[in-house]
């Protein structure tokens, strides 16, 4: 927030200043240091599996299309059971909603790194996998605003985005050459290890806490909980609108989905496709590890909610220029720009903990999770199928469009009806 001029308001009505939590203060926290290292073990494995299916895919077929949809195994599961199974996390203590995961989430994956699993059956363990980290990811959320209070949260989920995007970096960077070493079976043996390791963690640093009870008292069943989180989140012009910018991602995700094809299309003998598809898919994560560091260490918390829409936007718009065909350097640079400004979600997910009790939070939360990785899917899915026939540019190109026009009318939406929340984290923050 400028600093007021001396002399153009009295003391009665000068606001006082935002106190802005420190990184440091909130890795300070135990239980913040369990959830945050638990969290970045499992999702490097889940990186280089990623990586593994994606170029086994594609080695197999030479498909766009059946790539973008083996890949997209990884966010269409939450459509069919997610806002379901996100209810567990207000009904059930969330650690051990967790643990449970974690543990079923690793003997998946041993499984699937047999050898001898047919193709088929892995496919359907990785939908398995993907579907229980919606209400691990709910209960993980949801547990998130009760060991950090205040701007700890911003502060927090800042740095959680960080350490999670900088892994994404290092996991799809360094999954090519990983992948060429350890083969694909050995990157999901990995990713089991991975899951095992959280669980271990979430068991050392994690405290119980009793499954929270709605203010009368009542503890509903899984589908009165989904509904009432349903009719919550959509049933409020504010929430309706942090939900839109949350879900927005499904148009700036595309280009990862068809990183590989858009590999083969960039490649000049300098560099394999393998590692060519690396560095795409590490280049969005770069950027929001850049931006989402100094969103959350140096702007105040009412001025990240002033500037989400035009973060927003600034997600889609570098996408367009694409058209011109740039060499690697060039797309390389734009797709970082792009993930700069995906530093919007930490505020849009600030204003959403102010606006839901906590006693439905899980499952408002698994909602909206289960929507975003939806969106992810759907997008890479039609981005697939028009890289068939239009070419992975043209395609990134479109989608930036049609992102850019959606994040242009979100943040209008948003002008209108901001004022309520940022009174209320200027108050937590005072």
């Amino acid at each position: 927030m400028a600093a007021t001029k001396p002399g153009r308001l009295s003391g009665r009505h000068r606001r006082p200043p935002e106190v802005r939590a420190t990184y440091r203060e909130v890795a300070a926290i135990p239980e913040f240091r369990a959830l945050w290292l638990g969290q970045g073990m499992s999702l490097l494995g889940d990186q280089l599996a990623q990586v593994a299916l994606a170029v086994l895919v594609y080695s197999r077929t030479a498909s766009p299309l059946a790539t973008a949809a083996v890949y997209a195994l990884t966010y269409l599961p939450p459509i069919v059971g997610g806002p379901l199974l996100s209810g567990l996390a207000d009904r059930y203590p969330r650690r051990r909603v967790m643990l449970w995961c974690d543990m079923l989430r690793a003997l998946m994956l041993a499984v699937m790194a047999l050898p001898a699993t047919p193709f088929p059956v892995l496919c359907a363990l990785v939908f398995f996998v993907v579907l229980l980290g919606a209400p691990f990811s709910a209960a993980r959320a949801a547990l998130l605003p009760e060991v950090l209070e205040g701007d700890r949260y911003v502060v927090g989920s800042a740095l959680q985005n960080v350490t999670n995007q900088a892994v994404q970096m290092l996991g799809f960077a360094a999954g090519g050459a990983a992948i060429a070493v350890l083969g694909p079976y050995r990157a999901l043996a990995l990713d089991c290890a991975t899951f095992l390791g959280s669980a271990l963690v979430i068991v050392a640093g994690v405290r119980h806490r009793p499954a929270p009870l709605r203010e009368d008292g009542d503890r509903p069943s899984i589908w009165r909980m989904t509904m009432s989180g349903a009719r919550l989140v959509f049933g409020e012009r504010r929430l309706r609108t942090l939900v839109l910018f949350a879900w927005l991602c499904g148009f700036y995700v595309i280009p990862e989905g068809i990183a590989v094809p858009y590999a083969a299309a960039l490649a000049d003998g300098r560099l394999p496709v393998p590692v060519i598809t690396g560095l795409l898919m590490a280049a969005m994560p770069t950027g929001t590890v850049i931006g989402a560091f100094f969103f959350g260490r140096f702007v105040t918390p009412s001025g990240r909610l002033r500037g989400m829409g035009w973060l927003a936007m600034l997600t889609c718009a570098p996408l367009v220029l694409c058209a011109i065909r740039p060499p690697l350097e060039g797309v390389l640079a734009l797709w970082v720009l792009s993930g700069i400004g995906g530093a919007y979600q930490l505020a849009a997910n600030a204003a959403f903990v102010q606006c839901v009790p906590a006693s439905g939070r899980a499952a408002a939360f698994g909602l909206v999770q289960s929507g975003l990785l939806a969106a992810q899917g759907v997008g890479i899915l039609i981005g697939g199928a028009a890289a068939q026939r239009l070419g992975p540019e043209a395609v990134v190109t479109l989608a930036g469009v049609a992102g850019l026009c959606t994040a242009a009318m979100l943040a209008m939406l948003w002008t209108e009806s901001r004022r309520e929340i940022i009174a209320k984290v200027r108050a937590a923050a005072t």
